[in-house]
């Protein structure tokens, strides 16, 4: 979970600046080498930006950043 807590709290300031995107929270996500990658690309098989707004992040522990539209940002869950 400390995984997620750790990568959620680096997204959610990135989703303070202006012009935030998807692409900047992937980018921002490709930096912390605890995301599980095959994991995340399973997760989001079926992610499009212009409905779903950004995607969730699996880390390796088995927690998950996840992206909660109606508050516009990210939360650790287990």
């Amino acid at each position: 979970m400390t995984q997620a807590q750790t990568l959620t709290r680096a997204l959610n300031a990135l989703t303070k600046t202006p012009q935030f995107s998807y692409t900047k929270a992937r980018a921002a996500a490709r930096q912390d080498g605890n995301v599980d990658w095959p994991g995340t690309k399973a997760r989001n098989d079926d992610f499009n930006p212009e409905v779903d707004g950004c995607e969730s992040f699996v880390m390796r522990d088995g927690s998950v950043c996840e992206w909660v539209p109606g508050t516009y940002g990210y939360v650790a869950r287990s």
